[in-house]
């Protein structure tokens, strides 16, 4: 009851957090010319941010794991400046190319993966890690397609973004290895069994 009760604060907490952020591009466009925001761009960041933020709340609200909590931050986190990046300058070269479509597979792979894997700890420490692999499997696909040779790109980067994220992803799929289960709640820990005798 007393979680049901705390749902709608959180959330609550998450909108205005959502507006503050949001707030920070609004104020710079007022003193720069640098920032261009449209109405459209406000709002596809707000839903990706309150979005983020609601998953969050979501998988983590009825546990008390430091781990858990911080592998669900990073994996989540991790997601979101992907796309973020992606849709303000593009993580490969500048503006829409092949390169960066890729990684709508990326986004696609950490919320199926999420979902067919019941959000357990094995599931999750699988999908973030296979998440990785693919983003190594990028690089050398992008640099076989001499996608360095982009407006903007190069071997650096092409090698340094998507490093970067595969270290990332890599590090929330460590913190799940290490997530003691007999600190997880019962419904969790009993998912973890059924799956375990079920193969």
């Amino acid at each position: 009851m007393k979680q049901q009760k705390s749902l709608p604060r959180s959330l609550t907490r998450v909108a205005l957090a959502t507006i503050l952020i949001l707030l920070m591009p609004f104020l710079a466009m007022q003193f720069t010319d640098q920032v261009n925001w449209g109405a459209i761009d406000f709002i596809i960041m707000g839903m990706l941010i309150f979005g983020t933020g609601c998953a969050y709340i979501l998988l983590t609200r009825s546990l008390s794991n430091i781990l858990y909590k911080a592998a669900v931050a990073l994996a989540i986190g991790s997601t979101l400046l992907l796309i973020w990046v992606n849709l303000a300058v593009g993580l490969i070269g500048s503006g829409p190319n092949t390169a960066n479509l890729m990684y709508i597979a990326i986004v696609v792979i950490v919320i199926g993966g999420t979902f067919l894997s019941r959000f357990t700890i094995n599931g999750m420490e699988r999908v973030m890690f296979i998440t990785a692999l693919t983003l190594v499997l990028f690089a050398v696909i992008q640099l076989l397609a001499k996608t360095n040779e982009f407006t903007g790109s190069s071997v650096t980067e092409v090698i340094a973004v998507n490093s970067f994220f595969a270290i990332l992803f890599a590090v929330a799929g460590l913190l799940f290895r290490y997530i003691k289960p007999r600190h997880l709640p019962g419904h969790i820990t009993k998912i973890e069994h059924q799956q375990v005798n079920d193969f």
